[in-house]
């Protein structure tokens, strides 16, 4: 029983933001695709020791983001959105040791409809509102979920602090609270949940003209849960009794930028070093964006 009590995680899943946290896109469209591998072998319990468990846990993401920046300030602030459109092999918010996941499916949607941004000297900062959509397959027991099964609404945050005059170190927290609906086909619904995401980098030019950039950084993510479930699992045992969960990575990134072309492209490496009621294991993410920008036209204020 304790088993399927230890393993029910957050909607959000760790990695996705570290160095560059409160930068916005220039704008225009950008597009970002992310990888993100996560693999696990040990399940711990909520004092943080090994629980026994037969064979691993891993999963495959692939998610396709779209930003859209309009010339637009509100309240003196750039406006952006966001949508995220992932496909995965396996549910993370309910992983299963041992099984297969029987293959890759659209998973749930992650829409960032209102974000405002702010360019101050030596810190850019934005709050955003955003909801995950559970368009992913989820039949509660099921082995073949790709999907949550429950709604969820997110108050997220991104921030840089510039720690020199020359921009080139910087000091970066993303943040994200997860408030969560009724799970599918249950009597459940899972605890809100705070992820934080940090990391503090230095950028490199390769060349004079600052064309070509390299970014090192050291980075992390810390998740915890921070209410109760509520109502009943499927057992008839009252869900406010599962341990809460949380984790905690510590690991590097790094980045190559071509400004000139709008490019980036990241790779970046996490292992758990700590967990309670959660799986322990390490999270890779690589990928890329670009960025189509508008033509430069006179900032129209709301």
């Amino acid at each position: 029983l304790f088993r399927s009590w230890a393993q029910q995680q957050a909607q959000w899943i760790p990695g996705q933001d570290d160095l560059n946290a409160g930068i916005l896109p220039d704008p225009g469209l950008t597009y970002a695709n992310l990888t993100i591998n996560y693999s696990a072998g040990s399940l711990r319990n909520a004092k943080g020791s090994p629980v026994p468990v037969v064979g691993t846990f891993g999963f495959w993401a692939i998610e396709n983001v779209v930003d859209y920046v309009p010339k637009v300030k509100i309240l003196g602030g750039e406006f952006a959105a966001q949508i995220m459109m992932p496909t995965a092999n396996a549910a993370v918010t309910l992983p299963k040791f041992g099984v297969n996941a029987g293959g890759t499916g659209y998973s749930d949607i992650w829409v960032q409809p209102a974000t405002l941004g702010w360019n101050l000297k030596y810190v850019d900062t934005w709050l955003a509102y955003a909801f995950m959509a559970p368009t992913g397959r989820f039949g509660p027991g099921a082995t073949n979920n790709v999907g949550s099964g429950y709604w969820g609404n997110d108050i997220v945050s991104g921030t840089t602090v510039y720690l020199t005059k020359n921009k080139k170190t910087t000091a970066n927290l993303a943040t994200d609270w997860e408030i969560h609906c009724k799970k599918q086909g249950t009597n459940e619904t899972p605890g809100q949940a705070f992820t934080m995401e940090w990391g503090l980098g230095q950028m490199f030019p390769l060349d004079k003209k600052m064309t070509r950039l390299l970014q090192l950084g050291v980075i992390g993510y810390d998740q915890w849960q921070v209410s109760d479930d509520g109502g009943t699992l499927s057992s008839g045992v009252p869900a406010r009794l599962i341990p809460f969960y949380s984790v905690h990575a510590m690991g590097v990134q790094s980045d190559f930028l071509a400004p000139t072309k709008n490019l980036v492209f990241f790779f970046k490496f996490e292992p758990e070093y700590l967990a309670y009621s959660h799986t322990q294991g390490r999270t890779i993410v690589f990928g890329g964006s670009w960025t189509w920008g508008f033509p430069r036209v006179k900032t129209t204020k709301l």
